[in-house]
């Protein structure tokens, strides 16, 4: 009888393991609105920019609207930083969750109500502050629904991410119908674009996500991330105890493979600059009559992380339970960068045909080659980012977690301040030359992470 018993609960618990926590829908939920309206408000930024100021933008230069958008982009994930530091020591993670979607929310609404330039600062200020708190709490909330050995976690932050690119996807094209069909007019002969409502449209997706998260939280999640860490350590004295060789080692390799991080993210940030004025000037956009509005293109790589997030996440579920197990961490990555790399090479074959000076166009792009980048830095970004933040979340010890899941997003405040850097050079040494030092880069960075592969992953134990 004991032996039944035993057994039923044996079989209990091997179903459950196999099942995700309902947790992880909720997560998913809040994240999918929270990028949402990151990436509503991002497709416009560059737009909003550039755009002369009787047609609804601000009127900036493509070089000046490029240095705001990286260090706009680059401080967003610098202040996580910050943000995960104080959840580490005084604010549980729901609460930072809290705290930062409304400030979010607020932001965009600041971008809404006030088309001037103190107006941008402020908002983008708002943005800021909020997404440090938001940002690094939400991914190790999710990683303490799991075990640090479970073989899910891999698989559930694949899933995790699918959240992020379903608001990514749908972001761009409802925030940029609104602001180039919708509230788009023409005054005396202007056109006059709704960027405004564009904004709106991204604040009202984060209070949605709110909404849902403040509401379902006891629900879905119990108590995981409601104390602070430093309380964790009080009650674990084990977890308050100075790092031992083991934990620092591990901290060293998430530190060593951020640094390799940063040059995928300047190279894939490239998308909102860059690439969106190359979209803009040198490609054809026109299907069957139609032509297709620039903020859309944002929507390409979401689209195929939705369709391939699920194969890549059967991929690692599969190989992990494999006998030749999964693929090291670091080699994912640095195949991730390699793909990054070709991506750019294809952008080259477009480029020696239209070349870089938009008043001498010879011929424009087919928006293929736009389209076909975008896939191979989706498989890319599959391959490095969703996995990097299962690694964090994984083998940071306790008290550092928020703070190094902190230091992992602020990689890419470093890439994007880069990115905006790069995108300003395309004014004078042109896109053929900055492609290609892009593409060259992202291969060789790669084969390198590959070729110390096994160093990386005796840190990481």
């Amino acid at each position: 009888m004991d032996a039944a018993v035993k057994l039923e609960e044996n079989l209990q618990e091997t179903s459950s393991k196999k099942k995700h926590p309902p947790g992880l829908k909720l997560l998913f939920f809040t994240e999918m609105w929270e990028r949402f309206s990151y990436y509503g408000m991002r497709g416009l930024l560059f737009l909003y920019l550039t755009v002369s100021f009787v047609s609804g933008g601000l009127g900036f230069s493509d070089a000046t609207a490029s240095m705001i958008y990286g260090f706009y982009t680059g401080a967003v994930y610098f202040a996580p930083l910050v943000g995960g530091w104080l959840t580490d020591r005084f604010i549980g993670k729901r609460l930072a969750i809290t705290m930062g979607g409304i400030t979010m929310a607020a932001g965009n609404f600041v971008l809404f109500a006030f088309q001037t330039h103190w107006g941008l600062y402020l908002g983008l200020s708002l943005l800021i502050i909020g997404n440090g708190f938001f940002k690094p709490n939400i991914s190790t909330l999710l990683g303490d629904l799991y075990g640090e050995n479970d073989p899910r976690r891999d698989s559930a932050f694949t899933i995790f991410y699918m959240g992020i690119n379903f608001g990514a996807l749908f972001a761009p094209i409802v925030c940029g119908f609104m602001a180039e069909d919708l509230f788009k007019t023409t005054i005396n002969g202007i056109e006059h674009f709704g960027f405004r409502f564009g904004f709106l449209t991204a604040s009202i997706g984060m209070i949605i996500g709110q909404i849902a998260f403040n509401l379902l939280g006891n629900r879905y999640l119990g108590d995981a991330g409601k104390k602070p860490n430093a309380k964790k350590t009080v009650e674990n004295p084990k977890a308050d105890a100075p790092l031992t060789k083991k934990e620092k080692q591990r901290t060293w390799a998430i530190i060593i493979i951020t640094c390799f991080v940063v040059f995928f993210w300047a190279g894939f940030e490239q998308a909102g600059t860059s690439l969106t004025a190359y979209t803009r000037d040198f490609v054809d956009r026109n299907i069957f009559g139609w032509e297709m509005p620039i903020s859309w293109f944002q929507a390409v790589n979401p689209f195929f992380i939705i369709m391939l997030a699920p194969l890549t996440s059967m991929l690692w579920t599969r190989l992990a339970r494999s006998k030749r197990g999964d693929l090291p961490v670091p080699i994912k990555m640095g195949l991730g960068m390699i793909l990054l790399g070709s991506g750019f090479i294809v952008l080259m074959l477009a480029v020696m045909q239209t070349g870089s000076d938009p008043d001498n166009i010879v011929i424009k792009a087919n928006l293929l080659f736009i389209v076909f980048t975008y896939l191979l830095h989706t498989i890319g970004e599959l391959f490095l980012s969703p996995i990097g933040l299962s690694l964090v979340s994984r083998i940071a010890p306790v008290k550092l977690a928020s703070l190094l899941m902190g230091v992992w997003l602020a990689s890419s405040g470093f890439a994007n301040i880069l990115a905006g850097q790069i995108a300003a050079l395309t004014a004078t040494l042109g896109y053929l030359e900055i492609f290609a030092t892009i593409g060259g880069v992202a291969i060789t960075i790669g084969l390198l992470l590959i070729s110390i592969n096994r160093i990386l992953v005796r840190m990481m134990d």
